[in-house]
């Protein structure tokens, strides 16, 4: 079957971005330089479960009856676990209808099984490019999505019913903000107890001038006005310690060097947040993109507090996919502070195959159990004769990360050069949530196969990592958060017209479809440039 597809004027001659991308230059990734892909007709085939061992990898990125959707892309995934009931998480991920255009929208699915099937309901606003997903979710179980407009403002969004619709929190752009943003929740306590805090890089928005952070503190609603971060420090995420200290990592613009940046008083809702710890740290090696993955990162710098209330509470902890001096490919690289943030251990490699310049180790990311056990995963191309074909590895640490556990592939090999939507990148990141069993991990693959374009497909995977291997988490059995009284779903995404594709592993049984939440009817505005 021949696809049909009708496009705005003009798209003949946009090409999206380059090809490859130095992360030290200035100058955002996230622009509008296509338009939509407007679809005529979709086709479908089973969605793919893809066994690795006992690691069962389930996509997210499917139709409302549980099929993969044939000629879409989907990446760039941030998933949030509700810490009362662990069947209940929500993924965001970047939408794109059409890989013919790199017009993107803020696609998000839901699981109450324990990410075993998944629900798409559509994305954030039809019609509005977004981009950036990032998701969260605060101690009660009401989940969070930050989402990045094309002018580099944001919106933030809430879901009081695990993920199946968004209330959107302000007008779109007033949330303030700028590209690569991340954003964190105090759960502890104290004074700052539920307050939000979010950084960003160097291209902002508009209304954010030259700052790179921001606070709210009536949860995601209203955003101060940004403030500069010291060193312009960028590509990282940010945590709380039970404190109440809040700390960013990430690394100076202009400098290569990784900091973490404290600020004490940024709990104190009528003060404005100052930093008064910044503390230059050696991760072995600096970031890089533009290679393995061409016109992204090939990793940013991830942050975590460990809030277990044993012995390692309150350590730091730092992990990213760096280039080590004198090589041109990446390895996984971490170092924890138990005093605070004030000094750090030496970089380790937590990727344990020999140390070969031809192998990647990229898009590292990891997270704290409640526990203080940690969990990491990344993409390696270990096990590829072309160096480059990739699987998703796990490992995990007991000891506050002075020793890791072998390295353990929970994935199928995939190629990552092929399901490009017309830009040339699976995404700048990965995520995951740990909880005391193991960790609920978000990434992209390529397993689908679409046989009009000779070439496999980008999707969203869910999958389980644990110390004992695969498997879902024991449910605890909670009440239900209350529905939002208002929500913004959309209806499904279209995607390109294709022959039906036969997947590359065995299919598991698609349950009966549940019913998705009644979209609202709202205008759909031009993309902004």
């Amino acid at each position: 079957m021949l696809s049909c597809l009708f496009f705005t004027v003009g798209l003949a001659t946009a090409f999206g971005q380059p090809s490859t991308w130095n992360p030290h230059t200035n100058g955002p990734l996230e622009k509008y330089d296509n338009p939509p892909a407007y679809i005529y007709r979709l086709e479908t085939s089973p969605r793919m479960v893809s066994p690795h061992g006992v690691f069962i990898s389930y996509q997210v990125n499917v139709d409302a009856m549980g099929n993969n959707i044939v000629g879409d892309a989907a990446n760039e995934c941030s998933i949030s676990v509700d810490p009362t009931d662990g069947n209940k998480m929500a993924i965001g991920w970047r939408q794109f209808n059409s890989v013919l255009s790199n017009f993107r929208q803020g696609g998000w699915g839901y699981t109450t099984d324990a990410g075993v099937h998944w629900t798409f309901p559509g994305v954030l606003e039809p019609g509005v490019f977004r981009s950036d997903p990032v998701t969260n979710s605060n101690e009660t179980g009401t989940f969070f999505y930050l989402s990045l407009l094309g002018s580099l403002c944001e919106n933030m969004y809430r879901s009081t019913n695990g993920g199946q619709s968004w209330t959107e929190l302000q007008p779109d752009g007033d949330a303030g903000g700028g590209d690569k943003q991340w954003f964190t929740i105090d759960k502890t306590n104290g004074p700052g107890h539920g307050f939000q805090y979010q950084s960003w890089d160097t291209s902002t928005c508009s209304t954010s001038g030259s700052g790179q952070f921001s606070r709210s503190t009536d949860g995601g609603i209203t955003w101060m006005t940004p403030i500069g971060v010291p060193h312009q420090a960028q590509f990282g995420t940010l945590d709380v310690d039970t404190n109440g200290n809040l700390f960013i990592g990430g690394e100076g613009d202009s400098n290569n060097v990784f900091y973490c940046i404290r600020s004490s008083n940024a709990q104190i809702g009528n003060q404005t947040p100052t930093f008064d710890q910044v503390t230059p740290v050696n991760m072995g090696g600096v970031l890089t993109g533009g290679t393995i993955n061409p016109a992204g990162l090939d990793g940013q710098l991830f942050l975590a507090v460990d809030r277990s209330g044993t012995a390692t509470n309150n350590n730091i902890y730092m992990l990213a996919s760096v280039q080590p001096s004198g090589r041109t490919t990446t390895d996984v690289m971490f170092v924890r502070s138990t005093d605070g943030g004030l000094t750090f251990s030496a970089p380790h490699k937590v990727n344990d195959d020999p140390v070969n310049p031809s192998k990647w180790h990229w898009f590292g990311t990891f997270s704290v159990a409640p526990n203080g056990r940690l969990d990491a995963v990344w993409y390696d191309t270990r096990n590829a004769a072309n160096n480059t074909d990739s699987q998703l590895f796990y490992s995990f640490s007991t000891d506050a990360g002075v020793t890791w556990s072998p390295n353990v592939a929970v994935s199928n090999a995939f190629n990552p050069f092929e399901g490009y939507p017309n830009q040339s990148k699976i995404g700048d990141y990965i995520t995951m949530v740990s909880d005391n069993g193991g960790g609920n991990v978000a990434y992209s693959g390529t397993f689908n196969f679409n046989p009009s374009r000779n070439q496999h497909e980008e999707d969203v995977y869910y999958v389980r990592v644990s110390p004992t291997g695969g498997g879902t988490p024991t449910p605890t059995p909670t009440a239900s958060p209350t529905p939002s009284a208002t929500a913004t779903p959309t209806a499904t995404p279209t995607a390109t017209a294709t022959v039906t594709a036969t997947p590359t592993a065995t299919p598991r049984p698609t349950p009966t479809p549940r019913s998705g939440p009644t979209p609202r009817a709202r205008p759909t505005p031009w993309p902004r440039p």
